[in-house]
């Protein structure tokens, strides 16, 4: 799991609604992909704008990221805040 915010790899504000995700989502994975993207790290990124959006699109996932990112919390020692499960 990556140690940033989900918000800051995808470029979105908090306030981001469920359709300025997907856009900024498929914008940076047109970027990033391994099969397109000529950058050394694009894998990685592309893994990271996948792992974010996958969080921030669901809106259960969403919202247990938002509690535990402000509380601080490291559920499940991971970095994100975020604990699959």
């Amino acid at each position: 799991m990556s140690n940033r915010d989900y918000y800051e790899i995808l470029g979105i504000g908090r306030d981001a609604d469920d359709g300025q995700i997907k856009v900024a989502f498929r914008k940076l994975a047109r970027r990033y992909h391994p099969d397109v993207s000529k950058e050394l790290n694009a894998e990685e990124k592309f893994k990271e704008l996948n792992e974010a959006y996958g969080v921030l699109s669901d809106a259960n996932k969403r919202r247990e990221y938002n509690v535990n990112r402000a509380e601080g919390a490291n559920v499940g020692n991971n970095g994100s805040g975020y604990s699959e499960g």
